[in-house]
């Protein structure tokens, strides 16, 4: 089953900076998961100055428990990084599908 993570950085001084230091563990991460068809793509979330603010990432896991315990690994929430999570199941369409097999 796939799902949207939308999560969004804290708004204070030091919110860039923690990202910036969990970002080679979260791309290491992101690596791994793709490798194993559980990550599908994923972007940056940028405001009006192109400052990095956030991320959606779409997964691909059997149950919303395996997604929750994706995010208790992820760089990004244990670096302090992502303040606000949603998660939203979804469907990605079967044309972009064909491109992770």
């Amino acid at each position: 089953m796939q799902f949207m993570i939308t999560a969004y950085d804290g708004k204070d001084d030091g919110a860039l900076e923690r990202r910036m230091v969990a970002r080679e563990e979260h791309l290491k991460l992101v690596d791994k998961l793709f490798k194993e068809g559980k990550y599908l793509y994923g972007v940056a979330l940028l405001d009006e100055n192109d400052k990095m603010i956030g991320s959606c990432v779409v997964v691909d896991f059997p149950t919303r428990k395996d997604v929750d315990q994706y995010l208790e690994l992820e760089p990004y929430v244990k670096g302090n990084v992502w303040k606000e999570i949603n998660v939203m199941p979804c469907k990605v369409a079967p044309t972009f599908m064909e491109l992770y097999k």
